[in-house]
């Protein structure tokens, strides 16, 4: 069974930069899936935030665009999101996912704080 182990996140200052990581255990596993990231603030829902498909088209919400960047490199098997000029409202808990092919794979969710 595939797992999928999410690194980075942590504390962040207002206007500062995190970047988060999702690699897959079992090599060459991610290409054939479009990527994506979710977070989930408290009290929130879970919203998808930015995607990046077979071919490395990405999406981004309004919330988002411009700030944040999703890549993927298939070599090494990892899914990443480098987050920029970062706000309180960013706060929530972050998580990777990889879909298609009817299946659906997780992350197990990163924290990621933003307070000064």
């Amino acid at each position: 069974q595939v797992q999928f182990v999410q690194s980075g996140g942590g504390l962040g200052q207002p206007g500062g930069s995190l970047s988060l990581s999702c690699a897959a255990s079992r090599p060459s596993f991610i290409s054939r899936y479009t990527g994506g990231w979710y977070r989930q603030a408290p009290g929130k829902q879970r919203e998808l935030i930015a995607t990046i498909s077979t071919r490395g088209s990405t999406n981004y919400t309004d919330s988002t665009k411009g700030r944040f960047a999703i890549s993927r490199d298939n070599a090494k098997n990892t899914i990443s999101l480098q987050m920029n000029s970062l706000k309180p409202e960013d706060t929530a808990v972050y998580f990777c996912r990889l879909w298609g092919f009817g299946d659906d794979y997780w992350g197990q969710g990163t924290q990621v704080t933003v307070s000064s």
